[in-house]
């Protein structure tokens, strides 16, 4: 019997000679671990969970780095790092300079590709596939995909290209969708044993290549045997294989995920197939552990939590800016019926989960589809309904095309709620809200509109729905709200006179800009505050607060870029001021993971350092 020393040297050795029996033994083992690890340090747990098998034998018939393994998402990533060397890491899982949640490329050569974003696997895998190829070198390329990013367009469209390719590259479609009866698994069984098997397919391509030449009849028999085995095929595949079939993606399934000899021997048997091949695998999402099978979703992506009770440990009692938007959104709905709520996949993380519930008819989660999910609510809007949809900041990228042609273009009164803007901590590069006041700020006809605190976003809602006929985008960020009472009237507004600096507070920045001016006011400075509610269209009334100020120094603070930004605009306005203007935006690079005051201080924008700055202006 194998001892498995998850921190130890060579694992991945010891996984491809050990027994089955063994790697049960090990399953346990992981998960125990990923339980304990996770619970402190909050990330991806119940897809991790469902999916220790898989990544086991993924490892045991695959030869990583040499043989390359591409997961899309990265949700299932955590297992490949445990047994790629990085088990020891776990401990500043998320953390600043920790183990990243995703596969990172600068983190080990056994992670091929970084992923934050779904339904990308298939389209690398098969670049990375042709580029193989054209080198004419010999691995495999493993394509890790779950259920849910197959709703993605962008994976239909490798899907085509990689059929029509013929390239030899293997998908493995984790479905944790559905469970698995012992009827259809002693089908899959037998299926896999008969379309893989070597005797089969050399019989195929010899009555393939031999039927035809018979004169007179062969070609005619070659087809209508080629159409009878299609039937028969068709009949008793699954509609998922009917469509891979179709596309000319050899389909082997369905596998029980749980189950090292059906896993081991689909890999192996499609290996032995010169084109392309899928393996449709079955998982349960959450398996092993009690509150993550029962609340899978609450278990997707969760932050410390206690692992008896699976109950999160909460630093604050405040509620969150999702919560707060999803229960003003329903309330809004009940008094107007063609407001309507249009999700991508993320219903739930947006908050809208008490919207589904009280109106069923008039929620739609469209799937991980952003860009199908703008035009959905652009056909709405333009029959006289109202549609608000909720994707994150970072997601919505996604649909930039959608947002120009479809939306802005016709004007279309549809509100846009733009979930984790700014930082969102942990999640890091691939995640951060750090680009939609300049993606959305470029947009003819579209508002930008910035709530500081939960009160505004309620009274921003409000605004958008019943007073805009226009497109409107409202972007708030992850996590807990604050309870600054601060009215929104439609405009932005100056919260207190300074004698010697104005700061200019975009949002939820308000918090930062409080900090900043009692910091100055211990060096017996006195900062004014203006309120940045509205950053498009564009406020010229700005330039009058500043006309009847005698500050000589303004600043800036935008949880933005400044390239497209609110910064940008309002100093290119106000060029003519004659004051000193300094801008605190996040950096034009890519911003690591961290909590949320670790990457601002790394920024530049921790009240601390941007008080340091003026500070150092002041002394000059």
């Amino acid at each position: 019997m194998s001892e498995f020393n998850l921190e130890g040297p060579d694992l991945i050795k010891k996984i491809k000679k050990s027994n089955i029996s063994d790697l049960y033994n090990l399953s346990k083992k992981i998960r125990s671990f990923l339980i304990d690890n996770v619970s402190n340090t909050g990330g991806h747990l119940s897809s991790n969970l469902g999916a220790v098998e898989l990544i086991v034998s993924i490892h045991r018939v695959y030869n990583s780095p040499k043989d390359r393994i591409i997961y899309d998402v990265g949700h299932q990533a955590y297992v490949h790092k445990i047994l790629t060397g990085r088990a020891g890491d776990f401990k500043n899982l998320r953390k600043k300079d920790g183990l990243s949640g995703f596969p990172k490329r600068e983190e080990s050569n056994h992670d091929i590709y970084d992923t934050g974003h779904s339904s990308t696997s298939l389209s690398a895998g098969l670049g990375i596939a042709t580029a193989r190829d054209l080198s004419g070198k010999d691995y495999e390329v493993i394509s890790v995909i779950g259920d849910g990013s197959m709703t993605g367009g962008i994976s239909f469209e490798a899907l085509n290209n990689i059929g029509s390719s013929g390239k030899k590259i293997r998908i493995i479609l984790n479905d944790n969708g559905m469970s698995i009866s012992k009827n259809v698994g002693g089908l899959s069984s037998h299926l896999l044993n008969l379309s893989t098997s070597k005797k089969y397919l050399n019989a195929k391509e010899s009555m393939k290549n031999k039927l035809p030449e018979i004169p007179f009849i062969g070609k005619k028999i070659a087809g209508g045997l080629t159409r009878s085995r299609d039937k028969v095929k068709f009949s008793l595949l699954t509609n998922q294989g009917i469509l891979f079939e179709d596309l000319g993606i050899k389909y082997i399934g369905p596998v029980d995920g749980h189950d090292y000899k059906q896993l081991i021997r689909a890999f192996n048997n499609a290996n032995k197939i010169d084109g392309p091949t899928i393996v449709h695998v079955i998982t349960k999402k959450g398996k092993g552990y009690e509150w993550s099978e029962k609340y899978p979703r609450k278990f997707h992506g969760i932050g410390p939590f206690d692992k008896y009770t699976g109950e999160s440990i909460k630093k604050s009692n405040l509620p969150t800016y999702s919560a707060i938007f999803g229960d003003k959104i329903t309330e809004i709905a009940d008094k107007n019926d063609k407001v309507v709520a249009v999700a991508a996949a993320m219903g739930t993380a947006t908050g809208l989960g008490k919207f589904y519930e009280k109106f069923p008819h008039r929620y739609f989660d469209v799937g991980i589809a952003e860009q199908h999910a703008v035009i959905f609510g652009a056909g709405m809007a333009i029959n006289g309904y109202i549609p608000v949809i909720a994707i994150y900041s970072s997601f919505l990228q996604r649909a930039f095309d959608q947002l120009i042609e479809d939306v802005a273009l016709h004007n279309l009164h549809i509100i846009f709620a733009i979930d984790r803007a700014g930082l969102v901590g942990a999640d890091g590069e691939t995640h951060q809200g750090q680009f939609d006041i300049s993606y959305m700020n470029m947009i003819p006809n579209m508002t930008i509109l910035t709530p500081a605190s939960a009160s505004q976003l309620e009274e921003m809602l409000d605004y958008a729905i019943n007073e805009c006929s226009t497109p409107v985008s409202i972007r708030y960020p992850r996590g807990e709200s604050n309870d600054l009472k601060l009215p929104f009237n439609g405009k932005n507004n100056r919260i207190q006179k300074g004698e010697d600096i104005t700061i200019y507070a975009v949002g939820t920045m308000i918090s930062i800009a409080i900090k900043v001016r009692d910091l100055l006011s211990k060096y017996d400075i006195n900062a004014g505050i203006v309120l940045i509610n509205i950053v498009k269209p564009y406020d010229f009334s700005l330039s009058e607060f500043e006309k009847d100020s005698n500050t000589k120094l303004l600043a800036i603070i935008e949880d933005g870029i400044f390239n497209g930004g609110f910064a940008e605009k309002f100093i290119s306005k106000n060029n003519n001021l004659n004051k000193e203007i300094l801008n605190f935006n996040l950096p034009d690079a890519f911003i690591k993971q961290g909590t949320v005051d670790e990457q601002l201080d790394s920024c530049g924008m921790s009240p601390e350092k941007i008080t340091d700055k003026i500070l150092e202006v002041f002394q000059k």
